[in-house]
């Protein structure tokens, strides 16, 4: 498939500046989990990101989003979404927004599986993908991030994030400008959890 092709059936990929390649965005205000924890003061999602500044500021953002999540209802989506991804050797899923049923964790196995040669992470906070990872393709990354700030998860989760309010926290990015720079922790499943500061 063609790459205009599948940006027909997807919509367009994301580009952030500060991750090594291409990312996936869907609404923040369609996360199934995030919504409930919006509402919960302390929660991470209460002061959620993808739900200010440029991603509320353009209104052609929000438009593309849930384009998106509607095109995740075309049976050409898992195709279309491996003709994008195939050529970046890091994949970012969710830059904005969350996995939102078990039909839309396999299509990303699919891609996943489709895309050997390319590392995908993909964060969330849908404790349910847990009874999923037997089957999780190992070029991917999950990581468990818990709803609440300086909250840890349980040593059940292979690999899992953290939002901490103050003092130390791994990743590099607010000393780097707010990128990645050569730092891919993220994506290594040798790394168990990865922290970030309050943002």
């Amino acid at each position: 498939m063609r790459v205009k092709e599948a940006k027909e059936i997807t919509g367009s990929l994301t580009r952030t500046s500060k991750m090594p390649g291409l990312s996936y965005s869907l609404p923040a205000w369609e996360c199934k989990t995030g919504s409930k924890l919006r509402k919960v003061k302390g929660s991470v999602c209460a002061s959620c990101y993808a739900l200010k500044g440029n991603y509320t500021r353009y209104k052609a953002i929000k438009a593309a989003q849930y384009v998106r999540l509607k095109s995740l209802q075309d049976s050409r989506w898992v195709e279309a979404m491996i003709s994008q991804v195939k050529r970046s050797q890091f994949f970012r899923w969710h830059d904005a927004g969350d996995v939102q049923d078990l039909d839309h964790l396999k299509k990303i196995y699919a891609v996943c599986e489709g895309t050997p040669d390319t590392r995908h992470w993909l964060p969330t906070r849908e404790a349910w993908i847990k009874d999923h990872l037997a089957s999780k393709p190992e070029n991917l990354v999950i990581r468990f991030s818990p709803p609440m700030i300086n909250q840890r998860a349980s040593d059940s989760w292979p690999h899992s994030s953290m939002v901490i309010d103050k003092g130390y926290h791994t990743c590099p990015a607010p000393a780097q400008g707010g990128k990645c720079g050569s730092c891919r922790q993220c994506w290594d499943p040798k790394v168990k959890v990865v922290s970030y500061g309050k943002h």
